[in-house]
């Protein structure tokens, strides 16, 4: 491999990867605010076609089920638009990042997920969970292939938001 191949195989390796993490970031910002048809289809355009969905593990596989096909994975996520809202609040935070490419069109992602959110119901809950995220890369646009939900730890909290002040530091002015 020459140089200048091997530069710009580097190359391809950092937009890839920084493509990929705009596809996992544009994936939960759209999770985070779930209450239209036109997100369903957002979050079905960041899959292939024959891209599959599963919750895994013990609590996982039973409650989240497992969706085979943009088609699929579109309609398990349309359940969750509802009137009311099914979430008041909804958030997901990634941290624990490993991302590699296996092939020139294939790459593996791994993530820690922290969602926090308040139902419609007025209850809280605390999840963490692994993702682990095979992406395909289709026509130059890089997409997600196989997505899997693992739970690390799930409890129920009093609520998130509170009306309260930020207690702030006093400052002395001089």
């Amino acid at each position: 491999m020459s140089e200048q191949q091997h530069l710009l195989s580097r190359l391809d390796t950092l937009e890839s990867e920084a493509e990929i993490r705009r596809v996992i970031s544009q994936y939960m910002h759209l999770c985070d605010d779930l209450r239209s048809e036109d997100s369903v289809t957002q979050i079905g355009q960041l899959f292939t076609c024959n891209a599959e969905w599963a919750g895994i593990g013990e609590l996982y596989a039973e409650r989240l089920g497992n969706y085979k096909g943009r088609a699929a994975i579109e309609a398990m996520m349309r359940k969750y638009v509802t009137h009311p809202a099914h979430f008041r609040i909804n958030t997901h935070y990634l941290s624990s990042e490993f991302i590699y490419l296996n092939e020139i069109n294939e790459a593996t992602g791994r993530w820690k997920m922290l969602q926090l959110s308040t139902f419609n119901n007025g209850q809280s809950h605390l999840n963490g969970a692994e993702l682990i995220i095979e992406f395909r890369r289709e026509n130059n646009i890089w997409l997600i292939n196989h997505f899997t939900t693992r739970n690390l730890f799930s409890r129920p909290i009093d609520y998130w938001h509170s009306p309260s002040g930020l207690p702030i530091p006093e400052t002395k002015r001089a």
